[in-house]
């Protein structure tokens, strides 16, 4: 018993020191999955997807110098020749492309029917950076130390995984189901909340369902004094009323806004299957539809898509992929699987007519002029894996009428410019930081190669991918 509590005082002595430490070596843990790590590296003969929405360029050399982009060009130009000091990759017939960089990223998954959410903190920053995920909002936090301090090891290259921007609490207000969240009692405890949190360190907070106007009105204005963005998703406040209000963001698209839900009374939240059964009957080109697109066009409140977590509402959808029921403890596959079956028997779902309304919609927003984003939401009914869903909302994107690069633009550059991180992250440009993908195969062409990633590169550093997926198998559900 002795040396059990001795084992447990030294992990948490050697977390205490992790978090704290501020040399940016690399740990054992971390090392164990880095394929290429060299202070010049030449990636030659690739196919370069810059994440601008511009054509693939073939034949590219990419030359990486401590941890940046040093230049692009290709690969037969003299000025583009690898110095001879350089590790040279030969990438014929692969493809580079920006990091993913997305939006409504959680920690957590779902755990039992009680409305409890397990921290997956071990398993999730693996799985993201595995996938090509290399920036990450996490939109909401049951957790938020925990979550806080994943960061601050992944920074300090303790434990592998994304940068990772942290949205503090859930601000949720009376009404609210989950267990783990802190149920608002008016404007001032929004502010206070604020406060709070960003003097913790968070950068970005998210409203939910049962926030009020006044709510959620006071958390904006108290997050914008710091600078901090706040995103939603909204209930019973409409989108129209929150860009009102002065949010930057909102979370899930049309398939969430109550505002159209006939006999919506205000700061009140319609249930959910009211919502999604009046979207089947919505027309996404009537007049009313489209001066909301305007009206959050002209006031740059930028959308998230999250297609992934309501797809998994659909019978038989998505495909079924070894690699997702592998990453699951045998709990959590078991309860998946049970939850699909039970959809396919479902009769006069809402679901799949709802859906398709709200790719109409995301499309209709993105040409309007708006500014989407990109999201996983790991949580539904079990079967969106973090870095797996990722990939799958690109794919979705492409479904829903994106070509293969606006999608990838999407999850990369328009990330990017939601963080206000253009300079750094998003495309792949000389000064940028060297957060890339390398592919066997060619998304702009087939968006489903994107899950064919071979190496991760975060700030230079390579990972392989195959490993980190396999130091997961069977923890989802658990860590």
């Amino acid at each position: 018993m002795q040396k059990i509590i001795a084992s447990a005082l030294l992990v948490l002595f050697l977390a205490s020191q992790s978090l704290t430490e501020q040399s940016t070596q690399l740990s054992a843990e971390v090392r164990a999955f880095i394929s290429v790590d060299a202070p010049l590296i030449a990636l030659t003969n690739a196919r370069v997807i810059d994440g601008t929405g511009a054509p693939a360029r073939e034949n590219q050399t990419v030359i990486i110098s401590k941890g940046k982009i040093q230049s692009v060009g290709p690969s037969g130009a003299a000025s583009m020749q690898p110095p001879p000091e350089a590790k040279v990759i030969d990438l014929k017939g692969k493809t580079v492309m920006p990091g993913l960089v997305m939006l409504h990223e959680h920690m957590f998954f779902p755990a039992g029917r009680l409305v409890l959410f397990s921290e997956l903190g071990w398993s999730f920053p693996r799985l993201y950076l595995a996938a090509g995920v290399t920036s990450i909002r996490t939109a909401g936090s049951v957790e938020p130390y925990t979550d806080l301090n994943i960061k601050k090891l992944v920074d300090a290259g303790r434990i592998p995984g994304p940068k990772m921007d942290i949205t503090g609490p859930y601000l949720d207000g009376k009404g609210s189901f989950a267990t783990q969240f802190h149920v608002l009692t008016d404007a001032q405890d929004a502010r206070r909340m604020v406060q709070y949190w960003a003097d913790q360190g968070v950068t970005s907070f998210k409203g939910y369902m049962y926030i009020t106007r006044e709510e959620l009105g006071a958390a904006i204005d108290e997050a914008h004094k710091r600078k901090i963005k706040v995103t939603g998703h909204l209930c019973a406040v409409g989108f129209r009323e929150a860009a009102a209000l002065g949010i930057d963001n909102l979370e899930h698209g049309i398939i969430v806004d109550t505002e159209f839900v006939p006999g919506k009374k205000p700061d009140v939240c319609p249930p959910q299957n009211e919502t999604v059964t009046n979207l089947t009957k919505l027309d996404i080109e009537s007049a009313p539809v489209k001066e909301m697109i305007r009206d959050l066009v002209a006031r740059k409140v930028a959308i998230t898509s999250t297609l992934p977590v309501f797809e998994s509402f659909i019978a038989n959808r998505p495909p079924l992929q070894r690699r997702v029921l592998d990453s699951m403890t045998a709990d959590a596959r078991i309860q998946y699987l049970l939850t699909r079956s039970a959809l396919s028997e479902a009769k006069d779902s809402p679901w799949a007519a709802a859906f398709k309304k709200e790719m109409q919609f995301e499309l209709a927003f993105a040409r309007a002029g708006g500014l989407l984003l990109a999201g996983t939401d790991p949580t539904g009914v079990g079967g969106v894996v973090a870095g797996f869903g990722s990939q799958r909302e690109v794919e979705l994107l492409v479904e829903a009428g994106f070509t293969p690069l606006e999608a990838i633009r999407i999850a990369t550059s328009n990330g990017a410019q939601y963080l206000n991180a253009s300079d750094r992250i998003g495309t792949i440009a000389p000064g940028l930081q060297a957060d890339l993908i390398i592919i066997n195969g060619d998304p702009s062409a087939n968006i489903n190669d994107i899950e064919k990633v071979e190496t991760v590169f975060k700030d230079g550093i390579g990972y392989d991918s195959a490993k980190l997926i396999e130091s997961v198998r069977g923890s989802v559900g658990w860590r």
